[in-house]
């Protein structure tokens, strides 16, 4: 399995499953998705034109993760692979044709919904599968008792994933990413309706890293004038006062530093669910961070803080686990 583009996979986190009628709707559909903030698309063989259509979005967009899916033959993954596509994924698991794609050095996810298949996936190599149709076989909690047995192996839940549960599914350790086709239902691709798809897409994005604003870091000269500050928030307002080897909290939003700490003015916090997602979110939109700042989670060995290069209007801005 390619590892690279196993973790370009993860780094998205939600991959559209599309079924395209018509390949002149391919790259408006490509792009929506794009400026929706999801650069990735499987696109099923569930119609006469899927190789055409994955074929105009990888000419379009080559830096697009593109697969193809409910792939049931061997003709049908080297007319997925001839296409451009960089990844295959099946309903089901065949030996016979996961066989041939792993031959052909392409990463293959077969569907997997109960333990028997999981353990014909592992005698064949893989490490990471399709758990489908997830809802349908027991959503989470199924999926949570079949992969403890199995190790290291990860998943790429698909069926029934809708904006509701998908937070639920990617908080759990052993998934890759999640597929889903709520944000591009076909009757939205029929109608041509990029614009929506675009909502839609962003508002998959924001409830999956879950961006939104933790506190103000503000650097006094000194301790004595950061005590001062956040006893005037306690008089002011009634914000309980917290003190810290660097700080003086003033309820949970304003932190008066002891000093110059980060920025000219200081600093920002944003929380997110998925540190490690959200930097490479704002990597693929042109942003930079500071990666000497980032630290790890012990435990899981993933990013959990990290500032951004650049100040925004003198204030350092960085990203935290929720």
């Amino acid at each position: 399995m390619n590892n690279d583009m196993m973790k370009e996979l993860y780094s998205i986190g939600l991959i559209p499953v599309i079924k395209i009628e018509n390949p002149d709707d391919a790259v408006p559909l490509a792009k929506a998705l794009i400026d929706g903030g999801l650069p990735a698309a499987e696109i099923t063989f569930r119609t006469a034109c899927a190789a055409e259509a994955i074929k105009n979005i990888t000419e379009a967009y080559p830096e697009m993760l593109v697969g193809a899916g409910t792939v049931l033959t061997c003709e049908q993954v080297d007319a997925a692979i001839a296409a451009g596509s960089k990844f295959i994924v099946s309903p089901g698991l065949n030996p016979k044709v996961v066989s041939y794609c792993l031959s052909k050095g392409v990463p293959m996810l077969p569907g997997c919904s109960n333990p028997s298949d999981v353990e014909v996936a592992l005698e064949l190599g893989l490490k990471t599968v399709k758990f489908f149709p997830a809802e349908a076989v027991g959503g989470l909690k199924m999926l949570k008792a079949m992969a403890a047995p199995y190790g290291q192996l990860t998943f790429m839940p698909t069926g029934g994933i809708n904006a509701d549960n998908l937070l639920d599914y990617l908080k759990f350790n052993k998934i890759v990413a999640c597929g889903g086709s709520f944000m591009v239902k076909d009757e939205l691709v029929k109608e041509k309706k990029w614009d929506e798809i675009t909502a839609l897409t962003k508002d998959a994005v924001k409830k999956m890293l879950g961006l939104e604003f933790t506190h103000m870091g503000i650097n006094t000269d000194n301790k004595e004038e950061a005590e001062k500050s956040a006893k005037l928030f306690n008089l002011l307002f009634g914000m309980p006062i917290k003190e810290t080897s660097k700080s003086y909290f003033a309820g949970d939003a304003f932190e008066f530093m002891m000093g110059k700490g980060p920025g000219k003015c200081g600093h920002i916090g944003i929380k997110t669910h998925f540190v490690d997602r959200a930097i490479a979110y704002f990597k693929r939109m042109g942003f930079e961070f500071d990666e000497s700042s980032i630290t790890y989670d012990d435990k899981t060995g993933k990013p959990k803080f990290v500032y951004f290069k650049d100040e925004i209007a003198g204030f350092a801005v960085h990203l935290v686990q929720k």
